[in-house]
């Protein structure tokens, strides 16, 4: 019979909500690189060669390896290219390589049985391991369902028994796109599924007295990914567990969007201190995605659980406000301020000009406003800001329509014209002053502003904003503490999320400072935005151009699913099984759909997950074959085994079919 936990979740998933502490997880080794208990994150990434050109394989592994890999994981779909892990390896100890390699596998339980006599962990997918996905919808009695459980339990007994005799850790990898028809059938397509679907194979290690394990619960939805890996914390507590997670978005995709939606899910839960190693899965070569991974990783190397070092106990700090559960998204209520702000309205952006030449309206290009001299107009794109902050500077140049501006409180008092121009106080200037804006008073706040007398003095009212700032460390669990705060006093203004970063800061790694921004600033931002927690970003970066700013700050909120401004492209990082080049073909669908707001299509090199993925898309482009597409709408599969080269061409027809086409500018 299936245990089901939900009933007793308290939203017990990490040690504390206001300070950082490591969840403390069980130590497993992995050759000669032991993961959880009081190691550092580890990194790692996947090979995209075919594992059978073994000279091919080792040299990759080498560049990932000289990139910052710890462990490197390796497709084997068969027995033969499980078998050629033997030569891989053997090439890579010759060359001076001793890093652990992972075999990744999804169908084949023979082929995991040879692996894990080779490598030191195997990675088993439980939706497809000894499982059935054929997308049916089944019932099942108790006893079926049982019988289903005993019948994986004889396929999957054998490779534990070879992983204990060989020292051999695995994986136990869910993803959100592969759960089997059992799981659908029985939990439906939720984190909830997830987690039982990784549960069962958990409980069955645990029976076989085997415990050298490591858990992931892998999505291309960040939002779903989070509170997964939540619940599973949780559900694994209340069982008595406590095995390593390794943390990854599936399908990140490439650029820009990859980093913003990996550091939106991992960093999401490297705030809480949960994770144990790291696979940033970049539709990008397999060696620039340690980097990335490090770099997310780096932040949380100093920092402590307190000032003194001590452990955070779970039942002293951990407070979660009623009506707010990790497990689920539910945006907070706030009061919408003149239809513009607030309540249903989408997130809003602001972007800091004050330091810029304010004589030539073609500054404002950067914050999504084209201006045109001979139509003397402006053209707004996808990603046009809602404010701009101009501190005490007035322009030359008359500002578009409907952009609003925001000034200090002492220099908007003396704007004559205050048309789309509203004030930027302090907290003691809001409450001192003379003069209020009779549309929105944006006010700069703390948490630590929450506990002062002129607080409790406030009057609340249907002007004003809260621009929330913070200088703390831990920057995204005060502010989250902030918004816990209101929720319990039941106050409903609008909160704008403001993060600052300097040129030290965003130096801080290998990665390039415009990568960095993306990573902190998703992680930031991105962990209180994905549980629903504000009404608007300001991302603050002075060194860095406004287009920049503004392009990650609409990133985050598509990452987040907070506000759609461009075509979002669920796309594998490619691997041994890929059918064709997975960043070529990438390029080549973006170039022609990327005007497409508001869609999703989903890149897939194979069938591993492709259907089950993208049911997260309107639309999907799988390899099936050398030089074969099969083209899907959602899970269903609209055109067959279409030739590569036309296979675009057709995908482009069913969106036009479908009325979702727009031609292109």
């Amino acid at each position: 019979m299936i245990s089901d936990t939900t009933s007793v979740l308290k939203g017990d998933y990490c040690n504390s909500l206001t300070q950082y502490s490591r969840f403390v997880t069980r130590e497993v080794a992995i050759g000669d690189i032991p993961m959880g208990g009081s190691h550092p994150i580890r990194i790692q990434s996947m090979t995209t060669t075919d594992t059978l050109n073994t000279i091919a394989t080792v040299e990759q592994t080498i560049r990932m390896v000289e990139a910052g890999c710890e462990y490197v994981r390796i497709t084997a779909p068969s027995i033969k290219e499980a078998q050629n892990l033997a030569e891989i390896k053997k090439e890579l100890r010759l060359r001076g390589y001793n890093v652990p390699l992972v075999a990744d596998i999804h169908f084949t339980p023979n082929a995991a049985e040879v692996a894990a006599r080779i490598v030191e962990k195997v990675r088993i997918n439980p939706g497809n391991y000894a499982d059935k996905k054929r997308f049916d919808q089944l019932d099942y009695t108790p006893a079926e369902y049982q019988a289903e459980l005993d019948r994986i339990y004889s396929k999957f007994a054998p490779l534990v028994k070879i992983c204990k005799e060989y020292g051999t850790a695995m994986r136990i990898g869910t993803n959100h796109g592969s759960l089997s028809d059992r799981i659908m059938s029985y939990y439906g397509d939720t984190p909830r599924g997830m987690v039982e679907s990784a549960m069962e194979f958990m409980r069955m290690c645990e029976a076989l007295d085997y415990h050298n394990l490591v858990i992931s619960m892998k999505s291309s939805n960040p939002q779903v990914m989070v509170q997964a890996y939540r619940l599973l914390v949780e559900t694994m507590k209340n069982e008595g567990m406590n095995y390593p997670l390794h943390l990854g978005v599936t399908e990140a995709g490439d650029g820009e969007d990859g980093r913003i939606k990996s550091a939106v899910g991992i960093g999401t839960l490297l705030e809480d201190g949960l994770g144990d190693t790291i696979r940033v899965s970049l539709t990008e070569e397999p060696e620039y995605e340690a980097p990335v991974a490090r770099a997310l990783a780096k932040r949380y190397e100093k920092r402590r659980s307190s000032e003194t070092g001590e452990d955070v106990r779970s039942s002293e700090r951990l407070q979660l406000p009623d009506g707010f559960s990790p497990y689920e998204y539910k945006k907070r209520a706030s009061a919408e301020l003149n239809t513009f702000i607030g309540g249903h309205q989408v997130p809003r952006v602001i972007v800091d000009l004050s330091n810029k030449n304010l004589k030539d309206p073609k500054i404002l290009a950067g914050a999504g406003y084209n201006f045109s001299e001979l139509l003397d107009k402006y053209h707004m794109g996808d990603q046009s800001v809602d404010f701009v902050y101009l501190a005490d500077q007035l322009p030359s140049f008359n500002m578009p329509g409907n952009l609003k501006q925001l000034y200090d409180y002492s220099t908007w008092r003396e704007i004559a014209n205050r048309k789309n121009t509203h004030p930027l106080y302090t907290f003691t200037d809001y409450i001192k002053a003379d003069q209020k804006d009779g549309f929105l008073n944006l006010v700069k706040i703390s948490n630590a502003d929450l506990k002062t007398e002129d607080f409790r003095k406030l009057e609340i009212n249907d002007t004003l904003v809260f621009v929330l700032e913070t200088d703390q460390e831990h920057g995204m669990a005060d502010q989250r503490q902030f918004f816990f705060s209101l929720s319990e006093a039941g106050i409903q203004v609008p909160v704008i999320i403001r993060r600052s970063y300097t040129k030290e800061m965003l130096a801080a790694d290998a990665e390039s400072v415009v990568s960095n921004l993306q990573l902190y600033s998703a992680t930031d931002m991105g962990a209180l935005l994905v549980d629903g927690l504000g009404d608007g970003i300001w991302l603050d970066a002075p060194d860095m151009d406004t287009k920049s700013l503004v392009s990650t700050s609409f990133g985050i909120l598509q990452a987040t699913r907070s506000r759609i401004s461009k075509t979002e492209y669920i796309s594998c990082p490619s691997c041994g099984r890929t059918l064709f080049d997975l960043q070529e073909t990438t390029q080549m669908i973006r170039s022609r759909t990327s005007h497409l707001k508001g869609l999703k299509i989903g890149i897939m090199g194979c069938i591993v997950n492709g259907p089950g993925e993208m049911a997260d898309a309107d639309y999907g482009y799988v390899g099936t074959g050398p030089g074969k597409i099969t083209l899907y709408r959602g899970r269903e599969v609209v055109k067959k085994s279409v030739n590569t080269e036309n296979a675009l061409d057709e995908l482009i027809d069913i969106i036009r079919e479908d009325g979702n086409w727009i031609e292109p500018a």
